[in-house]
């Protein structure tokens, strides 16, 4: 049966490096996939004009085949400047609307401030008071998961996204203003040789990586399906 997934990011980019393979996939398998993402991205380092983000994140939605991309327009960089529920109330109302089997979120330990604070709101957001809940995940985001510390991001699921790898990569190169050349960790290169890495962990091809935040497991679970 096909499920409604929710992606929560931070900044436009952020849903194809933490989970474009994955969120591909549930697309491909005909899961419905909204994301909805917090900032504008684009005001702070490029001025109010912007480089066209809006489009950039249509055409990637496109390309991993995503429903829906919800932009809530907040400022690049500046969510501490807001109170926590100015963020939880937009990400209750997308819960209550996608109501999602699953929702994939950033990670809280990441080095970007806009990643703590997001992850915040979803914890709240996500609460297990709604029974279509089953399963909240953190994504790892190149160029900031790694760069945070303490190095806390220790990944308990590994997803095989060896078949849609090549798709998210189109999907960044959508993002024609934040790819960097190599060696960055957003360079197209090496988004390919982490997703190798990653898989190679566990014997595949490629893969993404997510820590449980929360799965639950109702009185109608089946084990094995």
């Amino acid at each position: 049966m096909a499920r409604s997934v929710l992606v929560i990011a931070a900044h436009p980019d952020d849903e194809v490096l933490g989970c474009g393979g994955t969120v591909a996939l549930h697309a491909r398998a005909g899961d419905e996939v909204t994301a909805v993402i917090a900032c504008e991205g684009e005001s702070l380092r490029y001025g109010p004009g912007g480089v066209g983000q809006s489009e950039h994140s249509r055409r990637a939605a496109e390309m991993l085949g995503l429903k829906e991309s919800r932009r809530l327009g907040f400022p690049d960089q500046r969510l501490d400047t807001l109170t926590l529920l100015d963020l939880i109330a937009p990400l209750e109302r997308a819960v209550r609307e996608v109501r999602p089997a699953v929702v994939y979120c950033q990670f809280g330990g990441d080095a970007n401030r806009d990643h703590e604070l997001l992850f915040r709101a979803a914890l709240v957001a996500t609460r297990p008071l709604e029974p279509f809940l089953e399963a909240v995940y953190a994504f790892d985001t190149a160029s900031s998961t790694e760069w945070g510390y303490p190095r806390s991001f220790v990944p308990d699921t590994w997803v095989d996204i060896s078949t849609t790898l090549e798709q998210k990569l189109c999907a960044m190169a959508c993002y024609e203003s934040e790819v960097r050349p190599y060696p960055h960790p957003r360079s197209l290169e090496a988004l390919r040789h982490r997703a190798h890495a990653w898989g190679n962990q566990c014997c595949m091809e490629a893969a993404e990586v997510f820590m449980t935040v929360r799965r639950t497991l109702r009185t109608d679970y089946t084990p094995g399906r």
